[in-house]
């Protein structure tokens, strides 16, 4: 019988993770999980998937979960944080740990992925789609942290076999953040940002991971960046018309002024300083969401990968809100 190789994904409880892990198992890998005590494992339960609850800071714990492993598949994040250093801890000084425990099981490991975003490069001033060549200049901590993780990760790439893999904005079954826009649209109001047409990648989430997938198992990967996005690009307005057949809604439309995007922003990161998380909308988040272009080229990815975007905006859209009524979750 031929051995199965075996594959360890962080953040496999989460968005994202959970579909890596899905699609993984589809595969006929062995799964391997790192979560955390307090993790829930509601998009885990009942899976053929071996958990390791040692989280990302107990390099002992991380030992055991990598002997034999032939694929990482480093999704875990953070993107929410009440202060910079969170950013930088739970993005950088994890994937350190992590990338010191590899280097001990180097000789086994096939390919070591990092999960990074869209984010790192900043938007498109100029209106074209950002591809791996633009000087990156991220306009959030978050993107920030998300940078320096990619440099951390350049470092190893001597001694491991790593690929980075930036990510643009995802939904998707099981989705959390993209939500409250389908939560809104399906009580009869549509918020869209500014007066200017806005124009963004953004990719279903089975395409996400199976771009990952592609991108590790590549023989040309090693020691690449790649943009695994959407090949056509979107306008909230465009999505608005899909999500209004597929809901059959016909919204109240209103436009938000960035100013009053910024005075929300102001005030929730106010409240939050006196509650145990942190806000959702802050003021990074507020310059995230006021820019005009979030658009990046997916060229290299299908050059090198054979990638390619296969869930139309409208499949995702009537898959995504599909699952979330069967959920009651709209």
């Amino acid at each position: 019988m031929e051995n199965k190789l075996i594959a360890l994904v962080t953040g496999a409880s989460g968005f994202v993770g959970s579909h890596l892990v899905d699609y993984l198992l589809n595969k006929g890998f062995i799964v391997r999980c790192i979560v955390r005590k307090t993790s829930s494992l509601k998009w885990l339960n009942g899976k053929e998937v071996e958990l390791f609850y040692c989280g990302l800071n107990d390099k002992e714990g991380l030992k055991k979960a990598f002997e034999g492993v032939d694929y990482v598949f480093h999704v875990a994040g953070v993107v929410k944080s009440k202060n910079p250093e969170g950013y930088f801890l739970g993005n950088v000084e994890t994937t350190r740990n992590l990338l010191e425990v590899a280097v001990e099981f180097r000789d086994k490991i096939k390919k070591f992925l990092v999960v990074s975003s869209q984010t790192v490069s900043g938007p498109s001033l100029d209106g074209k789609p950002v591809d791996e060549n633009k000087a990156c200049k991220p306009i959030t901590t978050y993107g920030k942290s998300k940078l320096a993780e990619e440099e951390l990760a350049k470092k190893y790439m001597a001694q491991l076999p790593i690929t980075i893999c930036r990510a643009p904005a995802v939904y998707g079954e099981r989705d959390t953040e993209i939500l409250i826009f389908f939560k809104t649209f399906n009580s009869g109001l549509m918020t869209t940002i500014g007066f200017s047409k806005k124009l963004i990648s953004l990719i279903h989430v089975r395409d996400l991971v199976e771009g990952f997938y592609l991108a590790a198992i590549s023989e040309k990967s090693a020691g690449q960046i790649y943009f695994i996005s959407s090949e056509k690009y979107y306008t909230w307005q465009e999505i608005g018309e899909i999500t209004s057949k597929v809901l059959n809604k016909k919204p109240f439309s209103v436009k938000v002024p960035h100013s009053i995007v910024f005075v929300i922003a102001v005030i929730a990161q106010f409240f939050a300083m006196f509650s145990s998380k942190p806000a959702t909308l802050n003021i990074e988040k507020a310059k995230d969401i006021t820019q005009q272009f979030w658009i990046c080229n997916t060229g290299k990815a299908v050059r090198d990968l054979g990638y390619h975007q296969k869930i139309s905006i409208q499949e995702g859209i009537k898959r995504t809100c599909d699952w979330y009524k069967k959920e009651g979750w709209i």
